[in-house]
């Protein structure tokens, strides 16, 4: 059965799961804090990509979390819209409480990228064939 939207219409799923989805989303983020820490000579270490990482990390986990983005995971709207700034709020309350610091910039340059890849990839999963009940089989067509 297919699910209705708030509008009323069907609700249109990409066949991107919410295995996919979240692989997605972390890989993300974890390119985020590889670019970040090689454009500020801070090294690949995998200790230190970690313990960049891991904020962003629990983020996203809450995102997740406070969009039920299981349900729709490649959505741009709800899911992505919501997943993203939980993602980048959290990870700058727990970079504060780890003594990781925050300045304005580094913000902004993180709401920017985080939101550019987890909205990137779900709008770009709109190009994909859908389906109206979720279960990854293309939509039937009329003869």
């Amino acid at each position: 059965m297919a699910g209705v939207t708030p509008f009323g219409g069907a609700l249109r799923t990409s066949r991107v799961g919410p295995a996919a989805s979240g692989l997605l989303d972390a890989a993300w983020v974890v390119v985020f804090v590889v670019l970040g820490r090689t454009s500020h000579t801070e090294g690949l270490t995998l200790p230190g990509i970690a313990r960049t990482a891991w904020p962003f990390l629990v983020g996203l986990a809450v995102g997740w979390a406070a969009a039920r983005a299981w349900r729709a995971p490649a959505a741009l709207v709800p899911t992505g819209v919501t997943v993203w700034p939980v993602c980048v709020a959290v990870a700058m309350v727990l970079r504060v409480a780890s003594g990781q610091g925050v300045v304005a910039a580094f913000v902004l340059v993180a709401l920017a990228f985080v939101g550019l890849g987890l909205l990137g990839w779900r709008a770009l999963a709109l190009l994909l064939p859908t389906t109206a009940d979720g279960d990854g089989t293309p939509p039937e067509h009329p003869s």
